[in-house]
């Protein structure tokens, strides 16, 4: 595989493994592998994850679907040509009741996803996130910061799951040498998120829908830079077809605060909701904005769904989806 040109590649005949495939992301990753001409092995465990985000591609000739958790015995596969780790548990709702699995998808997890990438020579692409730089103190946040994290906070085993997985890549390039990148994702947000999982866009879409008060962290003055999922999901693609070692920030730069996504959404929905100001919880970042100069530079990627585009597509997706 070579650097990019600037579009992600076709990916007629290869083999690609999709771990954490049934869940938000994953399933919207293993559509475009499999629009692109892949042959698609979709693990998961369905511990956040659905079957029914990939039921539309469960007849399709060229994709498998397996239960399966990462950080236990693998099943076998004939050959891989791309191993693309999206398994993890990203809601903070999820993670504050899962630790331990948290930590072994992101531990135990990416070390077999790397030895079967060695194993079959494989392209490896981890999915990291920007809970690595934690709450920080360098804005926007680039690739060569450190971070600011509390290791025994309440967010720790998630932001430590993901430090590690990208401590398992450097070491595997080094040991193995294998072809793996990393990938720190931003907030995403789009179709196929569950309501009840505790991130932002779905709590205060579902909190619109229902004319309930949206429910605000703090004074609402923290930023977040929010990406439509299909700009997320071409920027990993790229990444995969890449030899760019990374990490490289995927995100939107376009910085908000939570205050002001919440009245967005009250405008979007036409809702009569009040906004109601809530505790704010231990080391919720204060800022987070992309640098994205090296995902620009290395894989010709910025996201083109501005925030009210992507989230009145999100919005039609959730009235088709609930019972509101």
């Amino acid at each position: 595989m070579t650097a990019h040109d600037g579009l992600a590649k076709d990916f007629h005949g290869l083999h690609a493994v999709v771990t954490g495939g049934s869940g938000f992301l994953g399933s919207h990753v293993c559509e475009s592998l499999l629009a692109r001409g892949a042959r698609v092995t979709c693990w998961d465990n369905e511990s956040t994850g659905a079957e029914a985000n990939i039921a539309h591609l469960l007849g399709h000739e060229r994709f498998t679907y397996r239960l399966c958790d990462v950080a236990e015995p693998l099943p076998a596969v004939d050959r891989a040509d791309v191993v693309l780790h999206l398994a993890s548990i990203a809601s903070p709702l999820a993670y504050g009741r899962r630790p331990i699995d948290t930590l072994r998808s992101g531990s135990a997890g990416t070390l077999q996803l790397l030895e079967l990438a060695a194993k079959h020579q494989a392209r490896f692409v981890v999915s990291s996130t920007s809970e690595v730089y934690g709450d920080p103190q360098v804005h926007p946040q680039h690739e060569d910061y450190w971070g600011h994290v509390n290791p025994v906070g309440p967010r720790a085993v998630y932001d430590e799951s993901k430090r590690f997985a990208e401590a398992a890549v450097v070491g595997a390039r080094r040991e193995w040498d294998v072809d793996a990148g990393i990938v720190r994702i931003f907030n995403t947000y789009g179709p196929r998120m569950a309501v009840d999982d505790g991130r932002v866009v779905p709590t205060f879409i579902d909190q619109a829908v229902r004319g309930l008060p949206l429910t605000v962290a703090g004074d609402g003055s923290q930023t977040r830079s929010l990406c439509y999922v299909d700009d997320t999901v071409e920027a990993i693609v790229r990444m995969a077809s890449s030899d760019v070692q990374g990490p490289v920030n995927v995100g939107n730069p376009d910085e908000y605060t939570i205050l002001e996504l919440a009245r967005v959404i009250v405008g979007l929905t036409n809702s009569s909701s009040p906004i109601e100001h809530v505790a704010k919880p231990q080391d919720d970042p204060s800022r987070r904005k992309p640098d994205i100069a090296r995902a620009r530079a290395a894989l010709g990627w910025e996201p083109t769904v501005g925030l009210r585009d992507g989230l009145r597509r999100t919005l039609g997706w959730y009235l088709a989806h609930s019972s509101v």
